[in-house]
C-alpha cells in the first residue's frame, strides 16, 4: 500500500479536482499503467495520421497493446506491464515507454503553434528523453529541436534514447539554464518541464514517498523560479513557454504560474480538453493563469500538471555577423565514399571534425555553428563515422537514423538472433558478402556487423549491451 504523506494530503484539500477518498483509493490499489509511444519516423507511411489501434505498428512483441491514449496520436496503453529490455524493437528506436499524461505535451504544442512552420524548439529538462522524442516527432523535417541535461550522467542517456529515435534535426546539449540567456531571442518554443517534489509519481514509484517533504516542495518552487528566470530571456517575442511537473504541490503548479505571470511580459494560453479526458482545468489564485491538473483518480496516466504562455515583449533573432568556421568541409574524394552510404535527398550538408563525418540538415549550419559557440553539444545531427583515405567506418548512431541508402547491405535477424546482437555476443548468419552490414529486427535497423573471410564482428556499442538473459 502507498500511504501517501498526511501533510500533502491536508495542502490539497481545497485544489480544483482534489477528491480526497478516490485519490487515497487510487494509491492503495498500487495499480500500475503502462503506456508506450510508437516512432513515426521508423513507421514513415503513418506519419501524418492520428493512429487507431487496428492502425498500430503490430510485431512479435512481448506486450499486447490494449487501447488508445486519447490524446496523443502515437500512444497506446498496454494490458500489462512487459520486460521491455528483451523486445528488440525498444533497442531499435521504433517506440519509447513514456507516462499517458505526460504525452499530453502533443497537445500543448499543437494547440498553441503552427507545426508546420520551421521553428525553433528548446527542451531544457530533457532526461531521459520521453518528451524530446515527442517533440521530435511533431515539428517539422526543417525545424530545429534542442535537447538540453544539465546533469552529465543524464546528458549520456539523453543522448543515447535521441540516437535510438534517429533524427538528423536535434542537438543534445550539457548547459546549465543560465548558459541559455546568451541565446536572446533564439527559440520559437521553450519547454521547461522542471525538476519536482515528485508526489506526481507516487503510485508509479512509491519509493519517491520517503523523499517527499514541504521543505523539498519549498526548495523545488524556489530552484524552479531560478530555472525560468535563466532561460526566459532566450525566448522570442510572441514565443511560447510550457511549464510543466509532476507535483501535486500548488507551490510547484499555480502558484508558479502566478509568478511567471507577473515576471514577465507574458499571456495564459487555454488548453482544449474533451470532458471524457478526466483533465482538470484550474486558475492560479492571483493571476488567473490557466493550469491543467492530471489526478490518477480521474485518468489513466499518473499525476502531472501542465500551462502554456506567450511571450508579449522580446525581439526576432538575427544570426550575428562572425566569419568564425566551426567545422571542416570534406574532400571530394571524402564526400564521394560518403554519399555512397546515405540517401541522396539534397537536405544534408557532411561536415567534418577530426576525421568524424557529421550529417547536418542544411537549413540548420548556422544554428549549428552559432549553437557550438554558445554551448557545449553533446551530440548534433547524425555521426556517419570516421573517414579514412579508403573507406567509412561507420558509427552506430548512423546505422539507427533514418539516413543509410537503401543499397546498403543488410541482413534481418530473428529475435533470438537479434537478442544475441543486441547482449554483443557472436552471431552465426550466413552471407553472400563481405564488409559492412546493418543488422535488422522487423526491418528496423538495430546496427552494424562486419563479415570477415572467418568471422563477424559485432559492433553494437559495448555501454548499451543488454544483460538480462531470457
Amino acid at each position: 500500500m502507498n500511504k501517501v504523506p498526511t501533510s500533502l494530503m491536508t495542502s490539497l484539500i481545497d485544489v480544483k479536482g482534489f477528491d480526497k477518498a478516490s485519490f487515497e483509493k487510487v494509491h492503495e490499489q498500487n495499480q500500475q499503467i503502462t503506456s508506450i509511444r510508437f516512432n513515426p519516423l521508423k513507421y514513415s507511411s503513418m506519419v501524418n495520421g492520428q493512429w487507431s489501434i487496428k492502425e498500430a505498428p503490430m510485431h512479435d512483441s512481448p506486450f499486447t497493446i490494449h487501447e488508445k491514449v486519447p490524446w496523443s496520436s502515437f500512444g497506446f496503453y498496454l494490458k500489462e506491464r512487459p520486460s521491455f529490455t528483451l523486445d528488440p524493437l525498444l533497442h531499435a528506436g521504433a517506440y519509447y515507454v513514456q507516462e499517458a499524461s505526460s504525452m499530453f505535451l502533443e497537445q500543448a504544442l499543437k494547440q498553441t503553434v503552427d507545426l508546420k512552420n520551421s521553428i525553433k524548439v528548446l527542451d531544457l529538462c530533457a532526461a531521459p528523453g520521453g518528451k524530446s522524442t515527442l517533440i521530435q516527432s511533431l515539428i517539422s523535417d526543417e525545424s530545429l529541436l534542442v535537447s538540453n541535461e544539465v546533469i552529465k550522467s543524464r546528458a549520456n542517456i539523453l543522448a543515447e534514447n535521441i540516437t535510438k529515435w534517429g533524427a538528423s534535426n536535434v542537438m543534445v546539449t550539457n548547459n546549465d539554464p543560465k548558459d541559455f540567456a546568451r541565446l536572446e531571442n533564439y527559440f520559437d518554443v521553450i519547454v521547461v518541464d522542471a525538476p519536482c517534489s515528485g508526489s506526481g509519481l507516487f503510485r508509479k514509484e512509491p519509493e519517491a514517498i520517503n523523499e517527499w517533504s514541504e521543505d523539498n516542495v519549498m526548495l523545488c518552487s524556489r530552484r524552479q523560479q531560478r530555472i525560468l528566470a535563466d532561460v526566459m530571456p532566450a525566448l522570442k517575442q510572441e514565443g511560447i513557454l510550457i511549464y510543466s511537473t509532476c507535483s501535486y504541490s500548488k507551490e510547484e503548479d499555480e502558484n508558479i504560474l502566478d509568478w511567471i505571470a507577473e515576471e514577465f511580459a507574458v499571456q495564459s494560453l487555454e488548453f482544449r480538453v474533451e470532458n471524457s479526458w478526466g483533465i482538470i482545468e484550474t486558475l492560479s489564485d492571483k493571476t488567473n493563469s490557466h493550469g491543467y491538473r492530471f489526478y490518477p483518480d480521474k485518468l489513466k496516466g499518473e499525476g502531472f500538471f501542465i500551462a502554456a504562455f506567450k511571450k508579449n515583449d522580446g525581439d526576432d533573432f538575427h544570426f550575428p555577423k562572425s566569419k568564425k568556421v566551426s567545422f571542416e568541409k570534406l574532400t571530394k574524394n571524402e564526400e564521394a565514399i560518403c554519399r555512397k552510404w546515405i540517401m541522396d535527398n539534397g537536405k544534408i550538408m557532411l561536415i567534418k571534425v577530426n576525421d568524424f563525418i557529421y550529417a547536418i540538415p542544411e537549413n540548420l549550419l548556422n544554428d549549428f555553428n552559432f549553437l557550438k559557440s554558445n554551448l557545449y553539444i553533446k551530440k548534433a545531427g547524425v555521426l556517419l563515422g570516421k573517414i579514412t583515405p579508403h573507406e567509412l567506418i561507420p558509427e552506430h548512431e548512423f546505422a539507427l537514423s533514418k539516413l543509410t541508402n537503401a543499397n546498403v547491405n543488410s541482413i534481418e535477424l530473428s529475435k533470438e538472433q537479434a537478442l544475441s546482437y543486441l547482449r554483443k555476443e557472436e552471431i552465426k548468419i550466413e552471407a553472400e558478402y563481405k564488409g559492412w552490414c546493418i543488422i535488422k529486427y522487423q526491418n528496423q535497423n538495430l546496427g552494424w556487423i562486419k563479415i570477415l573471410q572467418n568471422r563477424i564482428n559485432n559492433y553494437y556499442p559495448q555501454e548499451w549491451r543488454i544483460r538480462m538473459k531470457d
